[in-house]
């Protein structure tokens, strides 16, 4: 039998709203029937009991031997001979997403891909995951329905738990902080400091279509998500990353978030060398430019270098890969075009507090 108050949720009712809500008792009584409609979300301890049961229903996958949401912690073992991999990463509503412009699915399945794509770029494997939300008080439950359908999808398709979080109310937007556990062999992780001189630069996928959906959607233009599936729902590049750790084909690896021309600035302020790349080898994503494919982010592509004597295949996965320059001596990053002239590349994707 269902709870009631899914009973209610599912066959709302519709109920006058109180004239006096400075009375405290007229408030509380107004929130009760908005939460019976659906028009705001379920109270914490109702949520949090909704989204257990999904979680355990979701896919398949378990902590083996530990213990997932019910407890003051998660508890998650880890591998023989592997080391952690913790993430996190910041959702943040008018920041990252926008609910006019984003569906609530997509949402939450962008908040996941930010923690995944990490433990990609470290050639790891997903363990759990743990979400802190915090929500208006205004929020349909309808909006909160959808966001952890969109997540808990995705966290079916790589077998990872949610193991546990929080839950808030807002005084603004939403806002979502997700925290991804993984592990790697002892050792094995692929660190943004290993690029060397000669060592070759790839990077998976296409570039510049989550850029290029933005620049749309800012500009008032009406997109539907299937055409631009690189922005509203990108695949982190887990088994990719897996495969590059395990052939030792990756000497440095980062996630492609802030766009190309930052992400590749890290990875040569790391190992402390420069790069050069070609401008005709950079993968554009179809309705996107080179401006976007260079400067945009959120594409979680990986971006990686591998030695000179090794062999790269032109498809990982399933996946394109794509030789785009090479590691150089020096610190600075030069973009070469197609007679041969170069320049310095500066980064110029996503950094907060910047003006």
């Amino acid at each position: 039998m269902y709870p009631a108050c899914l009973l209610l949720y599912a066959f709302p009712r519709r109920f006058p709203v109180p004239s006096n809500l400075d009375d405290e008792e007229a408030r509380q009584n107004l929130h009760r029937n908005l939460y019976i409609e659906g028009l705001v979300p379920l109270p914490e301890k109702a949520l949090i009991h909704r989204l257990r049961a999904r979680a355990a229903t979701s896919h398949k996958a378990a902590i083996r031997g530990g213990v997932g949401i019910g407890d003051d912690c998660a508890v998650v073992p880890i591998p023989r001979g592997h080391q952690a991999l913790i993430t996190t990463d910041f959702s943040l509503e008018n920041v990252h997403f926008k609910r006019a412009w984003h569906p609530a699915e997509s949402v939450g399945h962008r908040c996941l891909t930010r923690g995944l794509s990490d433990i990609a770029a470290m050639g790891g494997e997903p363990l759990a995951l743990f979400l802190s939300l915090a929500l208006p008080r205004d929020l349909p439950q309808s909006w909160v329905d959808g966001f952890f359908r969109g997540l808990l999808k995705l966290a079916g398709k790589f077998k990872v738990s949610l193991a546990g979080g929080d839950t808030a109310q807002s005084p603004g937007g939403v806002l979502a902080d997700i925290v991804v556990l993984g592990s790697v062999p002892k050792g094995k992780a692929v660190l943004r400091s290993g690029a060397r001189p000669g060592d070759r630069i790839y990077v998976t996928g296409e570039l510049g279509a989550s850029a290029a959906a933005i620049d749309l959607l800012s500009r008032g233009k009406k997109i539907r998500p299937r055409d631009f599936l690189g922005h509203f729902h990108p695949m982190p590049r887990i088994e990719v990353g897996r495969l590059l750790r395990e052939k030792g084909l990756a000497s440095a690896m980062i996630d492609i978030s802030d766009g190309l021309s930052t992400d590749l600035g890290h990875i040569c302020e790391e190992s402390g060398a420069g790069a050069e790349i070609e401008i005709d080898a950079i993968p554009v994503a179809r309705k996107a430019d080179l401006r976007f494919a260079l400067h945009g982010g959120e594409d979680y592509e990986l971006l990686f270098t591998a030695a000179g004597g090794k062999k790269v295949p032109s498809r990982i996965a399933g996946v394109e890969v794509r030789q785009i320059g090479v590691v150089t001596r020096g610190w600075k990053v030069w973009i070469r075009d197609k007679d041969g002239l170069k320049q310095e590349l500066k980064p110029q994707g996503w950094e907060h507090f910047r003006k």
